[in-house]
């Protein structure tokens, strides 16, 4: 008799919410006791245990990880006739935050692991460069020891984009650890989430972390004292509280998804379907598991017709966006993102997975291509 599964998620926040559900009303009775939401004894103690994390000197916890993004810029005085080299294949914001400070995004195509080419980048450098924003695409940090060696030869600032890496690792150094400053983010989908948007920056500069600090709260030095018109972008304290929690758990969650990332690359058969794979250097994270997979809209189509929530993460290149054309790109300029962007697809991979149901996912998807 054939098992019958109910929906598997692509991420199942109803189960880590059922799983935590006494720990996270303990954190909401202890701030709402306090009577206090904003930059309170929570956020400075979230931010004390991400530098230990990390090993960062500064963190500041924000609103989000694309305003983590938008203030590292800033914070550099970076603007309007400055470019900064990125990657085509992320998430909006990688770009967007460069536009929304004035500066123009100078992209570099990317390797097989989605991640810059730092081979690429040198070629790509004008007068007008002024960084760098690695992106570590899934969880994979960049090659960031040749990314630095580029950044200090040219006299470059090196903004690591470090939206999906907590708890990844370059050389035994976290990620956020390399680059002048570093932009996370807490969202809902990451492995070290909220409830709801958050972000927060790392920096070793205080002179960056003293701007920002004055920055996301309005620019007020005190009460009645506006130094520079700032922002709101203030992480609150409750998800600070939360998230100070759920760190505790991160290496465990993120140890569960290295298993069944590991699962799937035993369980799946077809040479169809190119698992991420792992080198010396990289201690991946896995914030998502993004697949290169053959005839990937039909295979998309079937894991959802079949209950299993798979996802395209994301299936356009960022220079193809219609809200790229004032920039200038076209189809073909960077042609390994626009190849890979063809084939990416996420499988389910979070914690709560059972290895039944990795093999019950591989099974469908050997199914698939041998039909």
């Amino acid at each position: 008799m054939i098992k019958k599964y109910p929906k598997i998620e692509l991420i199942d926040l109803k189960k880590r919410y059922i799983d935590e559900k006494d720990q996270l009303l303990k954190c909401f009775d202890k701030v709402l006791k306090n009577g206090s939401l904003v930059l309170t004894d929570e956020v400075k103690n979230f931010e004390n245990k991400i530098c230990k994390f990390i090993d960062s000197k500064y963190c500041l916890g924000l609103n989000s990880g694309t305003d983590a993004l938008m203030m590292s810029l800033w914070s550099l005085n970076i603007g309007k006739g400055d470019e900064v080299i990125t990657s085509p294949l992320s998430f909006v914001a990688s770009v967007g935050s460069i536009i929304h400070v004035g500066a123009k995004p100078v992209f570099v195509d990317v390797k097989e692991d989605l991640n810059l080419d730092e081979n690429l980048i040198e070629r790509a450098i004008t007068k007008k460069t002024k960084a760098i924003i690695p992106v570590h695409w899934t969880g994979k940090v960049c090659n960031m020891s040749k990314i630095t060696q580029i950044a200090k030869k040219y006299k470059l600032y090196v903004i690591e984009d470090a939206a999906q890496a907590m708890g990844s690792y370059y050389k035994n150094k976290h990620a956020g650890s390399f680059g002048n400053i570093s932009a996370f983010s807490a969202h809902p989908l990451k492995n070290l989430n909220a409830v709801g948007d958050g972000g927060f920056i790392t920096t070793n500069n205080k002179k960056l972390y003293d701007k920002i600090k004055l920055f996301r709260s309005h620019g007020l030095k005190s009460r009645d004292n506006v130094e520079i018109f700032g922002v709101n972008s203030r992480l609150d304290s409750l998800n600070a509280e939360i998230l100070s929690f759920r760190l505790s758990k991160l290496r465990d969650v993120v140890s569960k998804r290295r298993r069944n990332v590991r699962l799937y690359r035993k369980y799946i058969k077809t040479d169809k379907v190119k698992i991420p794979s792992e080198n010396k250097d990289n201690y991946d994270s896995y914030v998502m598991l993004i697949a290169q997979c053959e005839s990937r809209d039909k295979l998309n189509a079937f894991l959802n017709s079949k209950n299993v929530q798979s996802l395209i993460y994301y299936g356009t290149p960022l220079h193809l966006h219609k809200a790229s054309k004032k920039i200038g790109f076209k189809i073909g300029d960077f042609q390994n993102a626009e190849k890979i962007a063809k084939k990416v697809l996420s499988f389910p991979h979070h914690q709560y997975l059972k290895e039944s149901e990795i093999i019950h996912i591989s099974n469908l998807i050997n199914q698939f291509y041998e039909n």
